[in-house]
């Protein structure tokens, strides 16, 4: 017996990206329900090769009956329909800011502490954690059980698609407005500064210590993951690139750890790709990992400047890993662990 399932934010590029990877990895569900806002109402969305879905108002939908809710509206969206959503009596897997650092939700990398989804039960809501966390956390995690992580030095080179399709769109026009002898502003809505062949060091809000609020993302997602002692800055860049964010990460163990060891425990981690040959293109890039599942390690070599520091480069696409296959294998550990139905 199969789950009712409902995509809210279906419309979008995770929510397209959700309701394709539900169907490759043959989700067991009997029925699933598109959501979007007013607008996208009546619009046809793809479910696998072969199945049509008609977009339905999320406003006027009746949860009562749902399993299980895959959400990835905005965060203002999540914060009003993913209680009601509980309250109805399904489980909410959240993809948006909204509840990351909610005590009683818990965050979740199934590589990483697939155990916290007992928590599920306090509100019904499970958080999704950022993109760039995510891929962070799966290659760091068998490293800390090693050698435990004192320290992280990370610098992100994260995709247009990371800020939307309308971030997409405007790197696209940007880009071939630029041949056209057009300038940047002409195509500038979503980014601060021109993004085609640019590089912007601003993702989010600005803080008060001078961050960003990605930047502080990054910080306290992976501190409420993987370990609060660890402590971790960051340097958010938006590069011009559609789909894959890669990391620059430096990091500094309490106890010794050699480059080989390092190596070995990332090729036998679960979701970890390493492939790191020191010689012209013996490494991973963002548009080599655009449609692949597994983060991706390359240029691991040790770092002299510290006792006991590693440093690596790390790739995922940002839609699936970063977004919507996380989401989907947290429902898939949920369902197997908690919520097994009845045949």
């Amino acid at each position: 017996m199969g789950y009712k399932v409902a995509v809210v934010g279906a419309t979008g590029n995770v929510g397209r990206e959700l309701l394709q990877i539900m169907a490759e990895r043959n989700f067991p569900a009997d029925e699933v329900v598109a959501l979007a806002s007013a607008r996208s109402v009546g619009r046809e969305v793809s479910y696998g090769e072969d199945d049509i879905l008609v977009v339905q108002d999320l406003a006027k939908f009746d949860f009562k009956g749902t399993d299980i809710v895959l959400s990835s509206p905005g965060a203002s969206v999540s914060a009003e329909y993913s209680p009601k959503a509980a309250a109805a009596g399904a489980v909410v897997v959240d993809n948006t800011s909204q509840w990351r650092m909610d005590p009683d939700v818990p965050l979740v990398v199934p590589e990483v502490n697939p155990e916290a989804i007992a928590g599920y039960s306090k509100k019904g809501i499970i958080a999704n954690p950022n993109c760039s966390t995510i891929q962070l956390v799966v290659a760091m995690k068998p490293l800390h059980d090693l050698a435990q992580i004192k320290r992280c030095i990370v610098s992100t080179y994260q995709s247009v698609s990371g800020a939307g399709k309308e971030g997409m769109d405007e790197l696209y026009n940007q880009t071939k407005g630029i041949y056209a002898n057009q300038t940047a502003e002409q195509n500038q809505q979503k980014f601060t500064k021109q993004i085609a062949f640019n590089c912007i060091p601003h993702i989010d809000k600005f803080m008060d210590d001078g961050a960003t609020k990605e930047e502080w993302k990054m910080m306290v997602e992976t501190k409420k993951i993987l370990d609060p002692s660890i402590k971790l800055h960051a340097t958010c860049v938006r590069v011009p690139v559609f789909v894959g964010h890669g990391e620059a990460v430096t990091l500094e163990f309490v106890n010794p750890l050699d480059e080989d060891t390092a190596r070995k425990a990332l090729r036998n981690a679960p979701g970890v790709t390493v492939l790191d040959e020191r010689v012209d293109a013996g490494y991973v890039t963002q548009t080599d990992c655009a449609g692949e599942d597994d983060v991706y390690v390359s240029r691991l070599r040790m770092d002299p400047t510290v006792d006991n520091g590693l440093s690596m480069w790390v790739v995922s696409d940002n839609l699936r890993k970063g977004a919507a296959l996380n989401t989907v294998q947290i429902a898939e550990t949920l369902i197997g662990q908690y919520m097994k139905k009845a045949a």
